[in-house]
């Protein structure tokens, strides 16, 4: 084989060092690994999306009491009344789903930084057996008690007129508060001075901290 001399020139916009290939007598091999990916991200981003490996954070945690009412008055088929009234505690927590967060949420300018947090989320609702509570049942004489798949029924449909209440009862909104505060203190002990976090479903007026 006859030595091989010549010049190899990579243009450097296009992502390549220019390298130059030496006369060499012999077997000559040039590997050269061409490496697929997305641009690399600024450190300094990359610090800030080290927020998504909190993934879903519960910045709220909210006890809720509710009543029950419901009653079965006779009809032509049936022969008297019944009433019950229920109480239940019900624990809901909600939060932020870091993991959502992308490198078109923060905007950074020197010490200045903006960052858009997805919107808070009810993460769980829970009501436990033991905190059903009959107050009061009324059955006339010629029907029968509640049941107990009737109280579960009736403890799923409160379950469901909380959850649909959360943002009513400030759950969320709370949640965004306690979030806003967590990440600004995350933010400024990164060394930024000025913090602005906002969040996707309401970006026209951020919370400045």
């Amino acid at each position: 084989m006859k030595p091989f001399a010549g010049k190899l020139i990579i243009h450097p916009e296009r992502g390549f060092v220019n390298c130059n290939m030496f006369k060499k007598y012999g077997w000559f091999s040039i590997y050269i690994l061409f490496t697929a990916c997305s641009p690399v991200k600024p450190p300094k981003q990359q610090e800030v999306l080290a927020l998504r490996e909190m993934n879903e954070l519960v910045t709220v945690e909210y006890v809720v009491n509710k009543i029950i009412k419901a009653s079965d008055d006779k009809t032509w088929y049936k022969v008297g009344d019944r009433k019950i009234l229920m109480t239940c505690e019900a624990t809901l927590k909600a939060g932020i789903d870091f993991s959502k967060i992308n490198e078109n949420n923060i905007v950074i300018d020197g010490k200045n930084i903006t960052l858009t947090l997805p919107p808070a989320s009810l993460f769980s609702i829970s009501i436990k057996p033991e905190d059903i509570k009959v107050a009061y049942e009324e059955v006339d004489a010629f029907r029968s008690s509640f049941s107990s798949a009737e109280r579960d029924r009736l403890a799923a449909q409160a379950q469901e007129q909380i959850k649909s209440s959360a943002d009513s009862l400030g759950v969320l909104h709370t949640a965004e508060a306690n979030a806003s505060l967590f990440v600004s203190n995350f933010l400024r002990n990164m060394g930024y001075e000025k913090v602005i976090v906002t969040f996707s479903n309401n970006p026209v007026v951020p919370k400045l901290n």
